[in-house]
Formats: structure tokens, C-alpha cells, sequence
């Protein structure tokens, strides 16, 4: 099974779109975890539509709000499956996306991978691909934020507990650092298997905020010394205005 991690907050206009692609995958053994981190839209109604034709979907509401990193967490310990994957509510899967992952990191005994993806604008409309490398390690990823959370699936088998750290942005590339951390590396499929929506307002649009947040990300969860933090800073600064040209 395949436990999908889903936090959603004021997400009206997408989860449907973003549930559908889920029940539309190829591969049928899975649940869609969805925490809603204290909603002010009709977001619950939604997801409580959805659950009702599907039960591998399943609604937690958190009691107040807390961010994307709490919702996730509750998600994770909540998943029954060997497996988990991140989808986060307004992006979107290939159909064939956990079918082809799944073979991936079983013929090649992989414990963590991810894929190339697609960015789309809020109509759907493809706007650019993001091609990943074949591998990626700690010291790689310290320079390079390329893995999208949306394209992730880790095998808990072989790493042991998952946990978000408890920030409000970067908790994703944090848990990849602490599992790169211990030896492990990331395996990229080429192939683009998901589809980032880019929505203006968002956190993640916020190029200011990002970086100071990756900043934060380098010193105070990493650890790094200045120098470190400051050479990686500039790495990730240049991959990233190459990843947005």
C-alpha cells in the first residue's frame, strides 16, 4: 500500500481536481490521508463529498491551525502503508505515476525517489519542466532544492520512522536532508510524473521569503558554520534563478 500525504488549508478551487487525480491512478493499493489544517472555505465539504464515493480517502481536521509540517505529521503517523508519497492540494498526478514509481524502487531496491515534474499555472496550462538528476546526496541537495515534494515516494521499510520537522516552510527538503544525512541518496526518474501548480500569493512564490527561509533552514536545523551555510546559500540561489529561467 501506498499511504499519500496530503495537508490542505483554504483549498476550494483544487482538492477535487487534486483528489480525482489520485482515484484515477493505475495503481489501485492505496489511501489519501488528508489533514485540514482549519479550513475557512467550503474545502471540508469537498473532501467529505470525495470521501464519501471513495474510502481509501480519509479526512483528519486539526483543531486549530498549525501549518503544512503538524497536518503532514498527523498524516504520516495516521498511514498504514509501506510506502508514502506527498501531494499537496492544488498539484496534480500523472495517472500512471505510483504504477511507474513503484516499479522504479522495486526492480531497483530503492528506498527513497523522486521524479521530474511539470509547472502549470492556475488554468493547467504547462508552463515549464523540471528535469531531475538520475541521484542526488546530502551534500548535493544542501546546493540544490530540485526535489519537489509532489514527486516523492519513501519506503518506510527500510528508513525507518518519517517525520516533518515542525517549520512552517521547508519541512519538506529538511526530512530529505535528515534521510540523506544518514547515507541514504535520492533516485530521480526522468521521466515527468507530476504537475506543481504555481499559484501567486503562495508561500512558495514568495522568492524573499524562500530564501530567507532556506537561510534559516541552513543554520538552524542543518547546523551549518557561516562559511558552509553562505557557499550552499549561493548554490541554491543560482540553481534556483536556473530552475525559474
Amino acid at each position: 500500500m501506498v499511504s499519500i500525504i496530503t495537508p490542505t488549508y483554504n483549498a476550494e478551487n483544487f482538492i477535487l481536481e487534486t483528489i480525482e487525480s489520485v482515484v484515477n491512478q493505475t495503481y489501485p493499493n492505496w489511501e489519501l490521508l488528508i489533514v485540514d489544517d482549519c479550513s475557512q472555505d467550503s474545502t471540508i465539504e469537498k473532501i467529505k463529498f470525495a470521501a464519501n464515493k471513495d474510502r481509501r480517502i480519509k479526512l483528519y481536521i486539526l483543531q486549530e491551525n498549525s501549518g503544512a509540517a503538524v497536518a503532514r505529521n498527523r498524516a504520516l503517523r495516521e498511514a498504514k502503508g509501506k510506502y508514502v508519497a506527498f501531494l499537496d492540494s492544488d498539484d496534480l498526478w500523472e495517472k500512471e505515476k505510483l504504477e511507474k514509481q513503484l516499479n522504479f524502487m522495486l526492480e531497483n531496491n530503492i528506498a527513497f525517489s523522486f521524479s521530474s515534474y511539470k509547472i502549470i499555472d492556475t488554468n493547467g496550462d504547462v508552463q515549464k519542466v523540471i528535469n531531475v538528476p538520475n541521484e542526488i546526496t546530502y551534500k548535493q541537495l544542501l546546493k540544490n532544492t530540485i526535489i519537489g515534494c509532489l514527486t516523492v515516494m519513501l519506503d518506510r521499510e527500510k528508513l525507518g520512522i518519517i517525520q516533518m520537522p515542525n517549520i512552517r516552510t521547508r519541512q519538506d527538503t529538511a526530512l530529505w536532508l535528515s534521510i540523506l544525512k544518514k547515507g541514504n541518496k535520492a533516485f530521480g526518474i526522468q521521466e515527468p510524473l507530476a504537475k506543481y501548480r504555481k499559484v501567486q500569493g503562495s508561500i512558495s512564490s514568495n522568492k524573499y521569503k524562500m530564501a530567507k527561509r532556506n537561510w534559516e533552514m541552513y543554520r538552524k536545523i542543518e547546523g551549518l558554520n557561516l562559511l558552509m551555510a553562505l557557499w550552499c546559500f549561493l548554490n541554491y540561489a543560482f540553481n534556483g534563478l536556473k530552475k525559474n529561467i
